[in-house]
């Protein structure tokens, strides 16, 4: 009995606590990246915002690059169920009509939290070569989303080539980064309506 409770805690094992742990430091890097910005924020400043002491940030992080690593795909990774079920939504409209709404989608939660956006599009680059690789993994996954949603019903099959897809999403974010530095001087749908003219070439 001794050794069960010293496992569990409030109905949670030691392992279950620790990820718990792991997800508030996470959250707590998301809200404080977001307002300081990644390069001017402590682990410190994590752990307040986490509500956690500094030796559990070691715990499941191996410093603050691993950490950004997992803010930003958590990010990434929300806002991106975000955009399939946009997609999924607009799927009787047509190709126009869904990519529209995809990137309006997209547009839009970078310009309703201004801070992330700036952390997780703009700041983002040129981190290291841990950063480099999610970020290359998940910019695939967007192109795949852009095209599925575009793509016209007889061509869906029929996917652009690999660096085609890269273009295009790049020149997706590119513009969200334009945009960003600009203070989000447009209106989305026009900053969506110019980066539905560069999807278009994925149906070329």
């Amino acid at each position: 009995m001794t050794t069960v409770r010293a496992r569990n805690y409030a109905g949670q094992s030691a392992k279950e606590r620790q990820l718990a742990r792991r997800e508030r430091l996470i959250e707590g890097a998301i809200g404080a990246y977001g307002k300081t910005g990644y390069r001017n924020t402590t682990v410190k400043a994590v752990c307040e915002a986490a509500g956690l002491t500094e030796r559990y940030f070691y715990e499941s992080f191996e410093n603050s690059e691993a950490l950004l690593v997992a803010a930003f795909d958590t990010v990434s990774r929300r806002l991106f169920g975000h955009l399939e079920e946009i997609r999924r939504e607009s799927s009787s409209g047509t190709p126009d009509e869904r990519g529209l709404a995809v990137l309006q989608a997209y547009y839009q939660a970078l310009k309703d939290d201004p801070g992330a956006a700036r952390v997780f599009v703009v700041e983002i680059a040129r981190v290291g070569p841990a950063v480099d690789d999610v970020w290359a993994g998940l910019l695939h996954e967007f192109s795949e989303l852009l095209w599925r949603a575009v793509a016209t019903d007889g061509n869906i099959r029929r996917a652009p080539s690999e660096l085609l897809r890269a273009g295009v999403v790049g020149a997706v974010v590119q513009i969200a980064k334009v945009w960003i530095r600009s203070g989000f001087a447009r209106r989305v749908d026009a900053v969506a309506a110019d980066a539905l003219r560069i999807c278009r070439l994925l149906e070329s």
